[in-house]
């Protein structure tokens, strides 16, 4: 099968290649899926997991990518709830060859069954960005209605997950980034933005939750607007900073069945849009990656045409 492997960690997405490699085998509780669509964090570049396994020991070469849509093609012994030809999008482990390529094994649990109105670009476009939002805003934010939330990088692809579902939560969204993305975070449903570059943050008042995907002084600025009671949520790596009266939680996204069918419900219905910012071929995806000009959204890359 063609795969994209990396092999040094200095090199960056200029290190991938595109390769022959082996078609992977199902493992106990496994599936082989036939990718069809793969999202792409340039970040994972720099996860100790991308370059060695649990034990701390080298791993290269690998094959990076952590959201896959697609179609089972195998089932592993003792997998149950999935069947073959069964289309399927999901979040692979962090620890184990990623879904930048044709074929990938995946433990079943990481996988839900992906609607046939959806497309399987779409499908790719969902698991980091969606669990990330929903587990943020409300398995660690413990967001309620009538509640306020600073979702940082609006524009983004977790950004606008999160302003999207903030908002069907009942909440009163402000939106953050650069002036060019204000008016496509105030279309993803951001009741107001603010320019980090020429607004003063600290003019918006408390807030009781701050979804923080930037870290730094941003962080530090942020924590000091939460209101007693209030959440600051990070997904940048531990908390540098912490609200006086309020809670810091840093988290790692995790997959979730019923959160994925939660939130690809909502795309079905057309309660929620994916934001994918650049599609490309397999073939093309290393000079995608390495393109100079600025994408917000997702980027997707379609394994099979």
């Amino acid at each position: 099968m063609k795969a994209i492997i990396v092999t040094n960690q200095s090199a960056g997405t200029a290190g991938m290649t595109l390769v022959e490699r082996p078609k992977p085998q199902a493992a106990i509780n496994d599936v082989v899926v036939q990718v069809h669509a793969s999202g792409f964090v340039p970040t994972e570049l720099e996860w100790p997991s991308t370059w060695t396994d649990r034990r701390d020991q080298e791993r290269t070469p690998s094959i990076p990518g952590h959201e896959l849509a697609g179609v089972v093609a195998a089932l592993g012994y003792g997998t149950t709830g999935l069947s073959v030809g069964q289309r399927v999008f999901g979040l692979a482990d962090w620890y184990r060859d990623g879904t930048l390529a044709e074929y990938i094994a995946i433990e079943a649990r990481n996988l839900a069954p992906l609607p046939g109105e959806v497309d399987f670009t779409v499908g790719a476009s969902l698991p980091i960005s969606g669990l990330t939002a929903w587990q943020g805003l409300f398995q660690h934010g413990r967001l309620q209605a009538g509640q306020s939330v600073l979702a940082h990088g609006a524009a983004g692809a977790v950004g606008s997950m999160v302003t999207q579902l903030a908002r069907e939560a009942g909440a009163y969204v402000i939106g953050t980034g650069r002036a060019a993305d204000r008016q496509k975070a105030l279309d993803f449903g951001a009741n107001e933005f603010v320019d980090l570059e020429n607004d003063a943050l600290e003019d918006i008042g408390s807030i009781d939750l701050v979804f923080d995907v930037i870290g730094g002084d941003i962080q530090k600025r942020s924590a000091a607007l939460i209101r007693a009671g209030g959440t600051l949520v990070t997904v940048v790596g531990p908390a540098e900073a912490r609200p006086a009266v309020g809670l810091a939680v840093d988290f790692v996204v995790e997959s979730d069945r019923a959160q994925l069918s939660q939130i690809v419900q909502r795309v079905r219905d057309g309660r929620l849009r994916t934001n994918i910012g650049k599609v490309s071929a397999l073939d093309e995806a290393v000079a995608t990656f390495n393109a100079s000009e600025r994408h917000t959204g997702k980027t997707v890359i379609r394994v099979r045409p």
